[in-house]
């Protein structure tokens, strides 16, 4: 039987990326993210917050709308057609994504590490495409469409989908569960009821997309984009919208990593 823990930053603070002295952009990752077909907002989230928390270099990958995002967008995420070369983590899914980019996504086997968000987790997933550098991050709705009912147990729901994935999966929920393939389990009581606004769910996909870019373990960089995501919820309080959340990272970065004060 597997023993859930409790997330904390005693779990992960210790490996939290600090960039070294002599490191440059590249050092700290490369992430590419799908733009959405027609949700641009969450995109933008999605890439805000990677970008805030660390990631080297953003890119978001625009078919026909890339003016939208050129225009949109801070003036240091990239937009470019393609996935770039030099790219070490992808994101889809934040807003929806088209079927090409799904595709491709599922196929590219030689990133660091791929993350499937919202419209990116469907019914038809190929499990055998999936692997530990995999995280999936649904909320209740896209977890059912693709593993089938939570039933009265998510964090059961949640292992057993990691198990049978292979991949990371985050649970989406008040309490919400991470869940790896080699069994083990985190749950996270660490957030605010004001997080149940629109656009959170594709911050935090940016959030971990960021860690693990910089090099923090996957199943690490989960529980602590989770975490993080919840703290900066209840230190906003009343009247958080889902842009606010990055905003609140460079005070809690500060905060887990005292020495940053110092260098």
């Amino acid at each position: 039987m597997t023993t859930a823990k409790t997330n904390a930053p005693d779990l992960w603070q210790d490996v939290l990326p600090v960039p070294s002295p002599d490191g440059n952009k590249y050092h700290r990752g490369f992430v590419a993210i799908y733009g959405a077909p027609a949700l641009t907002g969450a995109t933008r989230l999605a890439a805000h917050a990677c970008n805030r928390i660390g990631a080297g270099l953003v890119s978001v990958v625009a078919e026909g709308n890339a003016d939208i995002f050129r225009t949109s967008l801070a003036a240091d995420i990239m937009v470019t057609q393609e996935v770039p070369a030099k790219a070490t983590v992808a994101l889809g899914g934040s807003g929806g994504i088209s079927t090409a980019h799904l595709q491709e996504l599922l196929s590219n086997r030689h990133l660091k590490a791929r993350l499937f968000d919202a419209d990116a987790l469907t019914q038809d997933m190929a499990m055998g495409q999936l692997d530990a550098e995999t995280i999936m991050t649904p909320h209740r709705g896209e977890f059912e469409r693709v593993f089938g009912a939570v039933g009265d147990d998510p964090e059961v729901a949640a292992i057993q989908a990691a198990e049978h994935s292979g991949a990371i999966v985050v649970l989406k929920a008040p309490h919400t569960v991470i869940a790896a393939p080699d069994g083990r389990l985190v749950i996270n009581r660490h957030a605010s009821p004001y997080l149940a606004k629109a656009g959170t769910g594709d911050v935090l996909a940016g959030l971990i997309a960021g860690l693990v870019a910089q090099g923090m373990p996957h199943f690490l960089a989960a529980c602590a984009g989770v975490w993080m995501h919840g703290e900066a919820a209840i230190r906003f309080g009343p009247g958080l919208i889902a842009s606010d959340i990055p905003d609140m990272m460079p005070s809690l970065l500060r905060d887990l990593l005292p020495a940053a004060s110092d260098t």
